[in-house]
Parts: C-alpha cells; structure tokens; sequence
C-alpha cells in the first residue's frame, strides 16, 4: 500500500551549537487514512472527535479558544472547511458536556494480522461498552488486545506553516532557532510543490505546550497547523504482504466507524 506524501527535505541550518537530526514523523499516526463509507456521517464525527482530541492537549481542557491553542486551531481549521457556526458551537456544547459527565481517557494496546502494533485512543463516559466495542472490532478482524507500547515512543508533536517568500530561508533559520530555545528534538522540512513550506517539530511531551505557544508568536510563523501528542513507531513494519495489509486497513476502519469513542489509531505499518 503506498501512502501520499509531500515530498521532504531534511533541514540543516547554520545553527550548530546544539545536536539536532531531523525525522520524518507524518507517517505514524493514521487517522481516517483509509477509505470511509458514508462520508457526511463520518466527517461528522471526525469534526466532533477533533475537538476532543483538542481537548486532551495538556494544559488545554479549556473551550477557550484564547485559552486553548489547539482547539483555536482547530476552529480555524473548520471554518476554513466551511462547517456551520452552528454545528462547532455544539460540537464545543457536546465537549463541555463530556467533562461534566466524567469523559475518561483510554489507551488500548493491540496486535494486528502481520505483527502490526495499534494504540488506539478513547474518551468515553462508559468504560465497560468502549472495551466490549473495542474487542469485538479487533476480534472480528483477526486482531487482539496485547501488549505493543514499547512499539512505540511518545512525545509532542507541533505543524507549523511557513510562507515561501524572497527571505524564506532567514525566516525557517530563526523559526528554527526559536524552537529549538522552547524544546524542539527533531523537525522536518515538507515542500510541496506550490505553497507554504510545512514545518514540523518533534519534542518531549512536557515541553508541547511551551513550543505550541512559541509557535504561536506573532510573525514566527504563517499559521499553527496543529500541535498534538502522538505515538511514532520505534521500527516501522514495512515488510508485510499485501493480505495483512489489508487486514489492518480494515481493522483500523472499523474500529473509527463502529466505536464511537475511538479518537484516533496509531500503527507500525511503513
């Protein structure tokens, strides 16, 4: 199976007093990347799944967009998408409500068909019916819950846009340099063919929300596209037949179709 990508460019800047390498880290996570039936059903409860993924950020939890940089990301995001005011508003009704009822968030561990590891996300009011969801997906397509974690390394993941301009190159230098001063690991230089440049930093998971508010600084950056927790395989699995493929393209579909609690997979499928 072969996976879109926007073609990238490791950066190596002249900033040499601290180590930093660059990682490809946008292959990892896969979230509604395959083919989903009923797509105005499915969009709606992705739009509703992104504002609680927003409000899982630490330090957000808040439905203040002022407040939370993520969920104003987010926000932006949909408006540009033209969703109606109407339906973030309840979209932010339905989060607020999941806080009040006692919203938990899960972390599930799974092997899929081809020693695949899955992480699969949850925020659900009833523990109990998201786990019997949960297994029954995984059972029905050749998958089970097991140990996978150390699969997997955690950390914070920020997106930023970056216009390509006559002084791009000064800009990228000094965004660098910023991000770097807030905690930035790893970054990624991505280079469409028209466009903004996309850039994307990597860091430890306490430091997300200070390189997500870095980010944010005025003129640093064209725009914030997305600042989040996210699991990265430690060896991608790119050694599978086309059958076990398959398998786990359909285990990961389901499992965001049926189980409404699901916010998001992660795989070690290359």
């Amino acid at each position: 199976m072969n996976f879109l990508r926007l073609p990238t460019r490791p950066v190596l800047s002249a900033i040499a007093r601290r180590p930093l390498h660059t990682s490809d880290v946008r292959a990892s996570g896969h979230n509604k990347w395959s083919k989903i039936k009923g797509v105005k059903g499915a969009m709606d409860r992705q739009r509703g799944r992104l504002f609680s993924r927003a409000n899982k950020v630490p330090g957000g939890g808040s439905i203040d967009p002022g407040i939370n940089l993520t969920l104003a990301t987010v926000l932006k995001r949909l408006k540009a998408q033209g969703v109606p005011k109407e339906n973030v508003e309840n979209a932010l009704k339905r989060v607020a409500g999941g806080k009040d009822k006692g919203d938990q968030q899960l972390v599930y561990e799974a092997l899929a068909p081809g020693q695949i590891g899955l992480i699969i996300e949850c925020q659900t009011d009833n523990v109990n019916r998201t786990m019997k969801e949960v297994r029954g997906v995984l059972f029905d397509n050749g998958a089970r819950m097991a140990p996978v974690r150390f699969m997997f390394t955690r950390h914070g993941l920020v997106k930023v846009a970056l216009e390509r301009d006559d002084s791009y190159a000064d800009k990228l230098e000094h965004l660098i340099e910023k991000m770097i001063d807030a905690g930035a690991e790893d970054f990624t230089e991505s280079l469409p063919e028209e466009g903004d440049a996309e850039i994307s930093f990597t860091c430890p998971v306490e430091e997300l929300n200070k390189l997500t508010t870095t980010a944010t600084e005025t003129g640093l950056c064209k725009e914030l596209l997305s600042s989040e927790l996210v699991y990265t395989p430690l060896e991608k699995t790119t050694e599978i037949d086309d059958a076990s493929i398959r398998k786990v393209e359909e285990v990961v579909e389901e499992l965001e179709e049926e189980c409404d609690d699901v916010l998001k997979i992660w795989t070690t499928l290359g």
